[in-house]
């Protein structure tokens, strides 16, 4: 009859001490349970090796079975089990039998009543050569029991140096001489059986062993083996948790340092981490792994730490810089270690024997080593002695224990702990050498000192992220631009955007979320940040982010640069480029802009149309000439304040150029609503404006044009509105007119004026005339300056005042004041080539509005001067204060580049602005150029000092000075004893045609060669 996993033979064996009864079944298990034990598992049968050991081995087995064969079997001794204890050690109290056959006859151990049985008991599969084991135990108690007998699969203890014995599953089934078959339980560490002990029973077991040993079998209490096996894998669990993060740790450390010697350390680190989840069955409950295989992945682990040993000592000591022969040496260890890992595949036992005495051999001659660079005096090779001490005492101890000397339930879990306690003293050596000096640590901090160095040269701020606590950190510096408190910008990324301008936080946040999320690219915005006192500043943010172990972002480093200056200056130029700089008005490109628009809309709204207004503010020359320039600036502010009350928000003003200014009105449709509109645009004008306890009354000539839902160029409708304009002032101005058709015809002489001076220079009707300009103590041609006339086939020569507004009208100023440029600088050319001791001669040339805020005007000019053949500084470009204050910024930048061409700057009518003061020192300017109103205002007292304290400042900041209408010798005189250097005016002669002037040349060549 069967019984458990082996056969109980149904016939009684006769004894020498009984008289041939017979054992009980030792289970009442199902037939179909024990066929499905029977077939889920496989009897590992003994196999003889063919070294000498193992056949000595095999000889001696074979023996023993002949000798139980030939002789009865002796009645085994029974272990009493009492209740109150926790763990019995059977051990000692084992029989092991090996039988050639597939069964096994043994004695029980004697019973209550002295009986001694004999059973036989059949291995589950048949297999020939079968190991068995055997036991007894006995129940004195009144009380059934329940134990469980517990073979572990490995044992560190007596496992053996050479051919060591790597575990497997020692027992494939266990039969009782009586009662209930035992029950396998579920572990990965151990072959557990449940057995149930009757009370004042005794019981033999008869055990069906996988391998030819079987280093230990315990007897537990189910509750106690419990207890024991949590309080290891809590031990376990530490220790894998150390020894985890101890290797993320040097493979972080790796990451940021980079040398070599930290991943060799981190390698060693996650190899040992690797053999102790192996060697606590971690793998084991991960994966599936099938029985025996583990003893390869212990005897590869094994291996691998001699292998990373090998490594380390490499590495960290640097044998490469002592002796080339170190090389081949680590070589060819690291090429027959690594042939053992295919031996492991092969032959488990043998290959973890080798690298077993790999590992002492290992330690012998790595202190050896170490001793002798230390002597040597090799800062690694002394930091490293203390933790070699340890490895080698570790080594000896588990020598001891290899060998069956310490055989201590806690001598394998503190190995494995001292293992880990070697790696992280390894690590702490590796980082104090990193931190602590050495060629390789000074190499990267140094470089971290240069890095450091040119941040703090550039005036960069550092910016750093901790993705991992969230937590910002930034130097102190943007902490004390912004008027804040140390530490008040540092926390988490959430807390910054209360400090940053409502527009740029969703931005900012979404950079941050793209970089954590994709792990790559960089952070580079511009960002606003306020201030303790309200205001904003303009920061530029350049950061990328840092990756970790795991691939994941773990800082965001980077800089904080205050741009806020340059930012301002750019905001400027921007709005400068279509905004007034004087108002603050949109100009007349922006003016255009809008317009185009409004006129667009009316096609998809029927019931609004654009209405055009064109001021211009009657005399406004004469305010500027008899008040001055600053006192015109003022009024003119003044009148976009009055305007700009006017107009709801769907309206538009713009200052069109001068004193003329342009209104959009789309609020008001009903023609007669824009008569009242027009007449409080009227009366606003016309209400008295006091200044400097005085009152200014001004009027102005409004034209308006309606739009007629089919014209869709703006530039038209503003014409319109233009000939209004002209046609009431023609009335005498202070009118309003509303352009109609008939009015073309009144302004046909306007455009044709136009139209003939756009013809004018094919025709060559222009013409360029130069006044002489002296050097006041000799008397002396100095330079000249260019102007332009016009002498018109039909009405004569036509005044500058009267083509010069209708050129910039018609946008053909740019290319009259090229002319002017082309053909003076060709001029002054010739004259330096021809003329005798002309080197030191100069041309100015005027520079409008429309050619300085051109950026050709710098090609221009270069095109000009690379044509013409003329020495640095005989170019000089006059620009007039009014023009360069209306975007001082821009103009800097202008002039700068043209002084870089070799063009000289003159200030021209220098004194009548508001704000050139302040600019002199930033603007490169040559000479200043006064202007005529301070000359011809007489020998008062008040205009002599104002021009004495003109040329004492000239002078102080190293300028020339002209002064412009030197009309008599008086003014000469006085110009010259006041320190001025240069005279311009009628004194010194008109303006004249180039041949002319060259007999005015030729003339003062003679009279110095007569003198």
């Amino acid at each position: 009859m069967k019984q458990g996993y082996g056969e109980l033979s149904d016939r009684s064996i006769p004894s020498p001490i009984t008289d041939g009864e017979t054992a009980d079944a030792a289970s009442e298990e199902s037939q179909g349970e024990r066929v499905a034990r029977l077939k889920a598992n496989i009897v590992e049968g003994w196999t003889a090796r063919l070294f000498l050991p193992r056949i000595l081995g095999f000889l001696g087995m074979l023996a023993l079975s002949l000798f139980t064969l030939a002789a009865p079997a002796h009645a085994i001794e029974a272990v009493g089990v009492p209740i109150d204890a926790e763990a019995i050690e059977l051990t000692p109290a084992l029989e092991l039998h090996h039988e050639d056959g597939d069964r096994i006859q043994v004695s029980t151990a004697p019973g209550a009543d002295g009986i001694v049985r004999r059973i036989e008991v059949r291995a589950r599969d048949g297999a020939e050569g079968t190991n068995w084991a055997v036991f007894a135990l006995a129940n004195n108690t009144d009380e059934q029991l329940d134990r469980l007998v517990v073979a572990p699969f490995f044992r560190l203890s007596g496992s053996g140096i050479v051919w060591p014995d790597l575990g497997a599953s020692r027992i494939a089934n266990i039969t009782p001489s009586q009662g209930f078959a035992p029950k396998r339980q579920s572990s990965n560490e151990a072959d557990v059986f449940l057995i149930t002990l009757d009370p004042g029973t005794v019981v033999t077991f008869v055990a069906e062993m996988r391998t030819n040993s079987l280093p230990r079998l315990t007897l537990w209490t189910p509750n106690a083996y419990k207890d024991s096996v949590n309080s290891y894998t809590l031990f376990r669990g530490i220790i894998l948790g150390i020894s985890g993060l101890l290797a993320l740790f040097l493979t972080i450390l790796f990451v940021v340092k980079g040398s070599m010697m930290f991943p060799a350390t981190a390698a060693l680190a996650w190899t040992v981490l690797a053999y102790l989840c192996i060697d606590f069955g971690f793998w084991n409950k991960v994966f599936k792994v099938d029985v025996g295989a583990d003893q390869i992945y212990r005897a590869s682990a094994e291996v691998m730490i001699a292998v990373s040993l090998v490594i380390f000592l490499y590495a960290y000591l640097n044998l490469g810089r002592w002796h080339f022969r170190y090389n081949h040496v680590v070589a060819f260890s690291l090429a027959m270690l690594c042939a053992l890992l295919g031996l492991a595949f092969y032959d488990p036992s043998i290959a973890a024997g080798i690298a077993r005495m790999a590992l002492a051999g290992l330690g012998v001659a790595g202190m050896m080593l170490v001793l002798a660079l230390a002597f040597r005096g090799y800062d690694r090779a002394i930091m490293l002695i203390p933790t070699w001490l340890i490895f080698v005492a570790w080594l000896t101890a588990t020598g001891f224990t290899l060998a069956g000397h310490l055989v201590n339930d806690i001598v394998q879990p503190a190995l494995s702990g001292g293992l880990v306690l070697i790696v992280l003293l390894l690590g702490f050596t590796v980082m104090q050498h990193a931190f602590a000096g050495g060629p390789i640590a000074d190499g990267l901090i140094n470089d971290a000192e240069r890095r450091a160095l040119a941040l703090t040269g550039a005036g960069d701020i550092i910016w750093d992220w901790d993705v991992s606590r969230d937590r910002i950190h930034i130097s102190s510096e943007a902490e004390s631009l912004l008027g804040f408190k140390r530490g008040a910008l540092e926390g988490p990324a959430q807390s910054w955007l209360d400090y940053l301008h409502a527009q740029d936080r969703e931005r900012f946040r979404a950079n941050l979320d793209a970089i954590v999320e994709q792990r790559r690219g960089r952070i580079q915005e511009n960002l606003r940040m306020r201030a303790k006192d309200g205001h904003y500043l303009w920061f530029r943010l350049r950061a990328r982010p840092i990756l970790g172990a795991d691939g994941e972002v773990i800082r965001c480093v980077g800089t904080l640069l205050d741009v806020t200056e340059s930012k301002t200056a750019q905001e400027r130029l921007l709005h400068d480029a279509v905004h007034d700089n004087l108002t603050g008005l949109p100009n007349r490109q922006l003016f255009l802009d809008r317009l185009g628009i409004a006129i667009g809309r009316t096609g998809n709204d029927d019931g609004t149309r654009p209405v055009v207004f064109l001021l211009d503010i009657d005399r406004f020359r004469q305010v500027n000439e008899n008040l001055g320039l600053s006192i015109g600036d003022s009024i003119l502010l003044t009148v976009a304040r009055r305007l700009s009350r006017l107009l709801k928000p769907v309206d538009s003003l713009a200052r069109i150029d001068g004193d003329r200014f342009g209104i959009i009105l789309l609020s008001e449709q009903q023609p007669d609503r824009v008569a009242v509109f027009a007449d409080a645009v009227r009366r606003a004008i016309r209400a008295a404006i006091a200044l400097h306890e005085q009152e200014i009354f001004l009027t102005a000539s409004i034209g308006i044009a309606f739009h007629d839902r089919v014209t869709r160029d703006p530039t038209e409708l503003i014409k319109d509105a233009e000939i209004a304009t002209a046609y009431a002032k023609q009335l005498g101005g202070d009118r309003i007119e509303t352009f109609r058709p008939a009015l073309r015809t009144d302004a046909s002489d306007v455009f044709q004026l136009e139209n003939d001076l756009r013809r004018a220079l094919e025709r060559e009707e222009m013409q360029v005339h130069y006044q002489p300009i002296v050097r006041l103590d000799t008397r002396e041609i100095v330079g000249f300056e260019a102007l332009l006339r016009w002498d018109h086939p039909k009405r004569g020569r036509v005044s500058p005042a009267d083509f010069v507004p209708a050129a910039e009208r018609s946008d053909q100023i740019v290319q009259l004041g090229l002319f002017v440029l082309e053909r003076a600088a060709r001029q002054l050319s010739q004259w330096h080539q021809s003329l005798p001791k002309s080197d030191h001669l100069f041309v100015s040339v005027n520079v409008s509005s429309r050619q300085l805020l051109r950026h050709d005007l710098l090609n221009d000019v270069k095109a000009v001067l690379s044509r013409n053949s003329l020495p640095k500084g005989a170019l000089k470009l006059e620009m007039t204060e009014s023009l360069l204050m209306e975007n001082p910024e821009f103009a800097a930048q202008i002039l700068h580049r043209l002084r870089e061409l070799g063009a000289s700057i003159s200030l021209d009518d220098f004194g009548t602005g508001y704000s050139s003061l302040s600019y002199l020192q930033r603007l490169p300017i040559d000479t200043l150029k006064i202007d005529q109103s301070f000359v011809r205002s007489g020998n008062s007292p008040t205009q002599f000092v104002i021009l004495r304290s003109i040329m004492g400042l000239a002078h102080d900041l190293g300028l020339e000075t002209v002064a412009e209408g030197a009309e008599t010798e008086a003014d000469a005189e006085m110009l010259d004893e006041l320190g001025c250097d240069l005279g311009q005016g009628y004194l010194f002669g008109a303006p004249m045609s180039a041949d002319e002037i060259r007999k005015l040349m030729d003339r003062q060549n003679g009279e110095k060669t007569k003198a």
